[in-house]
């Protein structure tokens, strides 16, 4: 059994497709079949079940893709300690980051940390709040960029920056209802929103919570899985949203969208790591870069 082996397996298992694994891995899908079938044919066990063109884990599967990724993070662990040893941030760093941070907040500070620790090779997956916390506590990923809130006991989370959200709607669309107050009729409004576990859809429900609603009393018209994608509809008169100004601010200036003026609250940007992982000098060094110039009253580094 190689650690080559255990990593074709592990990809495999967590894609459901050879092919895919395969190219993910950057290898011919007949190899990614060899090492898989080199496992299984050795320890006369089936790791896998072949469905159509798919593939499924066996219950046998299940139980040793556990240990295959705590084989994998040991041998990660001791080569980061090699590293560490050298004196010099070095490695890879797996971050998960919520589509607003990782769309607009990201990409220039990753930027300039490479530009000054070309030794680190940064791996970036997009997810909503909630994977992201999961992949952090899973420990899929050694850092985690949320724009919403985490529950998780195990996470350290610190205040990286803020957002401001706003509500909008296409330019040249009726005036948006009110009550007998003279607020905005939430309940009246056509809504597209983010799938739950989204930042952005629970900044709603919090608005939502001030007038004793929830999203069920709301008319949701649509629910979508991007940024981008929720723009694009209201920009076609689907309806209204409320959304980071950094997705938006474009389509303002554009007079594609118009912001309805309405209180809502900043939004948190936040970091956060596992309290009981050991974080390699590249990590470290990271976490340091993209919480540099916050003032220690900022950073929160339980939250329940």
């Amino acid at each position: 059994m190689t650690l080559d082996q255990l990593r074709v397996f592990i990809e495999v298992a967590e894609r459901g497709h050879m092919t895919r694994a395969a190219e993910a891995l950057g290898m011919s899908q007949s190899a990614a079949s060899a090492a898989v079938a080199a496992l299984e044919n050795y320890y006369q066990i089936k790791l896998f079940d072949r469905i159509g063109r798919g593939i499924r884990l066996t219950r046998p599967g299940q139980i040793f893709l556990r240990e295959a990724r705590a084989v994998l993070d040991r041998a990660s662990m001791a080569r980061s300690v090699l590293q560490d040893l050298a004196g010099s941030p070095a490695g890879p760093v797996d971050i998960a980051a919520s589509q607003t941070i990782a769309t607009y907040w990201l990409p220039r500070r990753l930027a300039s940390f490479h530009a000054a620790n070309p030794r680190v090779r940064l791996n970036v997956v997009i997810r909503n709040t909630n994977e992201v916390e999961h992949a952090v506590v899973e420990g899929e990923v050694n850092i985690g960029l949320v724009e919403g809130p985490t529950q998780h006991p195990a996470l350290i989370r610190q205040q990286i920056d803020h957002d401001q959200i706003v509500l909008v709607v296409a330019s040249g669309r009726p005036s948006l209802p009110v009550n007998a107050s003279g607020r905005l009729d939430l309940r009246a409004i056509n809504w597209v929103i983010r799938e739950a576990g989204s930042g952005t859809r629970r900044a709603l429900e919090d608005l939502a919570s001030k007038e004793d609603l929830t999203l069920d009393d709301l008319n949701i018209f649509l629910v979508l899985p991007s940024n981008e994608a929720v723009r694009e509809a209201i920009e076609a008169g689907a309806g209204a949203t409320i959304i980071s100004r950094h997705v938006v601010a474009s389509a303002i200036a554009a007079g594609k969208l118009t912001e309805i003026p309405i209180e809502l609250p900043q939004r948190e940007y936040a970091l956060v790591r596992h309290r009981d992982r050991h974080a390699t000098l590249a990590q470290q060094t990271l976490v340091a870069h993209l919480t540099d110039g916050i003032a220690p009253d900022s950073q929160a580094p339980d939250q329940p």
